[in-house]
């Protein structure tokens, strides 16, 4: 690469005036690529029945009750919990209408898969704007294939999906110097998870730093919404929650521990892991970095390991941001005097993109792509599915994690041992460890004492049970 090349900025793409009718197609064209490979990930590993948590049958409860146009009740959360006062994520509603007419797990995983794709187009067109198209769709891909968004498509349905494409869109708008539009995109976050309150304050401090120079007004309105966003957020943890719930919110024990030293090894890792194959260490150039300082905040003081790593999907609300502070941080690094600087910034982008595909092909959840095994239904699943079919429609079931999602949908699903003292007619659960004994009956008869029950058929360790 020559000097002049290192030096000159990048042409941004042409308005969409110039490019005739229809807007440049680049960055529709990731997203779609991107929503066809999540919608593999996670269809195939609900078809595999390879689940690891009950959240996506919480959250079908939840809209199953929202369709319906009933409160928000999630039976497996405890028999008539509503998930209001669980978390603070009345958002979920939006996909109701679409689950009263697709009704099943399966309608929560392709609406999430669509956010999450979604969430590229602005990423990839805010890059392709500032940094040229080449750039833009490396970064696109690159940020689509990013661990953290990654670990969230495999691992069930959660309200964050919402978070991602907004986060996204509003840190394009300010990219662009739109502030109005990015503080508007931001101010849904609020219904989106409890915590986000905070986020959107993040967000609103780096409008008013921007836009201060050059417009004191929207800047002084970014300082308002920052204010406001704070106060709701404490009145949804104090207030609004607790409101919903029976013994307040739930969650304050996750922050108990030895604090921020606890298990600092694993959380230097995943902060590494979050700054470095993302953005080469680059993004912590920009102010857009402290969006993701909430969401770090929390999760590095929490006793609760499970938030510390890289598993699960707490860190996909991190992935648009880190990225986009990457593209402000390249505009304007290769804008400055350091010429060794500049001609690493301009590589990034390239690097970024052969780091995503290197991941995505031997350590994240994409490298199941090449094995046949993905696409297909196994038989162990047929013939659970089989035996779980003798449940009648509207009976109450006892389930653990492996055969509650092919119920939420029909029936009325308690989590095993979390029935409160309701009975259910039924009880299945993968005992296929024999973790529930040689008799699941007597285990049963000790979840239920005075019940009589009948062991009615296994299938691939899946027991099911019924109450004579």
């Amino acid at each position: 690469m020559t000097s002049d090349a290192i030096t000159r900025p990048a042409p941004a793409a042409p308005p969409a005036a110039r490019q005739g009718r229809f807007p440049w197609p680049g960055p529709y064209a990731v997203a779609a690529g991107l929503f066809l490979v999540y919608l593999v990930l996670s269809v195939g590993r609900f078809r595999r029945m390879e689940w690891a948590s009950w959240d996506l049958g919480i959250f079908e409860q939840a809209i199953r009750a929202y369709a319906h146009l009933q409160e928000p009740v999630a039976d497996l959360k405890g028999p008539g919990t509503n998930i209001l006062g669980d978390h603070f994520s009345p958002v979920i509603a939006l996909i109701a209408p679409l689950y009263r007419v697709f009704p099943g797990p399966l309608t929560l995983l392709v609406a999430q898969a669509a956010l999450f794709a979604l969430s590229a187009v602005p990423v990839t067109r805010a890059a392709a704007r500032l940094l040229g198209r080449a750039r833009g769709v490396a970064l696109g891909v690159a940020y689509g294939l990013s661990w953290g968004v990654q670990r969230a498509v495999e691992f069930d349905f959660h309200e964050i999906a919402f978070a991602v494409p907004l986060l996204a869109f509003a840190l394009e708008a300010l990219l662009a110097r739109r502030w109005r539009a990015a503080l508007l995109w931001g101010l849904p976050l609020l219904f989106v998870k409890e915590d986000l309150g905070f986020t959107l304050a993040a967000l609103a401090v780096v409008v008013a730093w921007r836009a201060r120079p050059t417009d004191r007004r929207a800047a002084w309105g970014a300082v308002a919404v920052a204010v406001g966003a704070s106060v709701f957020a404490v009145l949804v943890f104090t207030v609004i929650v607790p409101a919903f719930a029976a013994d307040g919110y739930g969650y304050w024990d996750k922050i108990d521990g030895a604090g921020p030293l606890d298990g600092i090894g694993t959380k230097l890792t995943t902060l590494g892991w979050v700054l470095v194959p993302t953005s080469g260490l680059l993004a912590l150039r920009s102010p857009l970095l402290l969006v993701a300082a909430p969401t770090l905040g929390w999760r590095f003081l929490s006793g609760d390991d499970h938030y510390w790593s890289t598993d699960w999907h707490y860190s996909a609300v991190l992935m648009p941001v880190v990225t986009l502070a990457l593209v402000d941080a390249i505009d304007t690094v290769r804008r400055g005097d350091r010429p060794w600087l500049r001609a690493y910034a301009l590589q990034l982008p390239t690097a970024v993109l052969a780091a995503g595909l290197a991941l995505s092909a031997t350590a994240l959840p994409t490298e199941k792509l090449g094995r046949a095994g993905t696409y297909a239904k196994p038989d162990r699943v047929v013939a659970i599915e089989r035996l779980l079919d003798r449940i009648p429609d509207g009976a109450t079931v006892e389930a653990d994690t492996g055969p509650l999602t092919r119920l939420t949908s029909r029936c009325r699903v308690f989590w095993i041992g979390g029935s409160r003292g309701e009975v259910p007619d039924w009880i299945t659960i993968d005992n296929s460890s024999a973790w529930a004994g040689e008799d699941p009956t007597a285990y049963a008869a000790q979840l239920h004492p005075g019940r009589r029950w009948e062991l009615v058929g296994r299938a691939e360790g899946v027991v099911l049970i019924r109450r004579r």
